[in-house]
């Protein structure tokens, strides 16, 4: 697997306390790869590694095939959470301004913003200062500064803090448009649908530790667990339900008398399904029988709850 970063055994500590555990992981390129956890699990310590912010005191982190050097930074792009903005520029002097610290010349950053001061419908926004700004404006202007330059990994700490929908749903496109012109993308959130609809990939810290990495649809794999949603057209639904509910574990389930339709969520004891759908089959007419596949989020408070039961 080609990966843009891998962090090798990467630990931390700030005194007695671990921010990070024999931490390692691997970024495959071209991808958006999601890194969850609760807070203080040590999200932010191992962003703030990979910027060269701080560093670690044990482990090796590797970019592009090289080991991280403080010129990989150029092509390393990080939105923070807490963005940082000054509130009195205005801001085209600061888009500037930053763009030019990033390396890029005055007229090529000119021309880069303007592309993008269009893109997102901002250009008469210029000659504001940020403090004029709402949270969601100075956000779009947080994200041209940190993607103005092009790098090979972009980090974002949850990029749609401060968006209504209609906006966070504009990042999200611009987000899968960088991913398809080559980006890679570390995506920190705890928002679990942004995770479904963006990351190909995930990893999940814990108190310091990594316990969950991988590619999501692999892990949704592993974590399904033989749950299906009936539906059925049946006259003796009651009967029929309670007959079921004998031999399977019934999660749920409604009949509607009237209509003589039975819904109902069953639990398999294996993968098998053919001998119930026979059965389903003799008792009446079955119009849908679908797997139901646990979500980021079931994964996410099912693994972190069974680690901390056992620490």
């Amino acid at each position: 697997m080609n990966s843009i970063l891998v962090a090798e055994q990467i630990t931390k500590q700030f005194g007695p306390h671990f921010a990070l555990k024999n931490v390692s992981l691997e970024i495959p390129a071209n991808s958006i790869y999601g890194l969850l956890g609760p807070n203080g699990a040590g999200k932010t310590t191992l962003i703030r590694i990979i910027n060269q912010i701080t560093y670690p005191d044990s482990g090796r982190v590797f970019f592009n095939g090289q080991p991280l050097k403080a010129e990989h930074i150029s092509q390393i792009g990080y939105l923070p959470e807490e963005r940082g903005l000054y509130k009195s520029m205005k801001v085209g002097e600061q888009v500037l301004y930053l763009a030019q610290l990033k390396g890029l010349s005055k007229e090529e950053a000119k021309k880069r913003l303007r592309f993008w001061f269009e893109r997102l419908e901002i250009g008469d926004w210029w000659n504001k200062k940020i403090q004029e700004l709402s949270k969601g404006m100075a956000q779009k202007i947080q994200f041209i500064v940190t993607v103005l330059h092009e790098p090979k990994l972009l980090i974002f700490d949850e990029p749609f803090s401060g968006f209504d929908p209609i906006n966070a749903n504009i990042i999200k496109e611009e987000i899968l448009q960088l991913k398809e012109r080559g980006t890679s993308i570390i995506f920190s959130t705890h928002r679990m649908e942004s995770v479904e609809e963006l990351c190909e990939y995930i990893a999940l810290l814990h108190n310091a530790e990594k316990i969950l990495d991988g590619k999501l649809s692999d892990i949704k794999k592993q974590y399904k667990n033989n749950i299906y949603t009936v539906g059925m057209a049946i006259q003796e639904g009651e009967t029929f339900l309670k007959e079921l509910t004998e031999k399977f574990q019934i999660t749920s389930s409604a009949f509607n008398r009237k209509e003589a339709q039975l819904q109902f969520q069953i639990q398999l004891p294996t993968e098998d399904t053919r001998p119930l759908l026979t059965h389903l089959s003799s008792k009446g007419t079955v119009h849908n029988f679908v797997e139901t596949i646990p979500s980021a989020s079931d994964i996410f408070i099912k693994t972190v709850q069974s680690k901390s039961v056992y620490e």
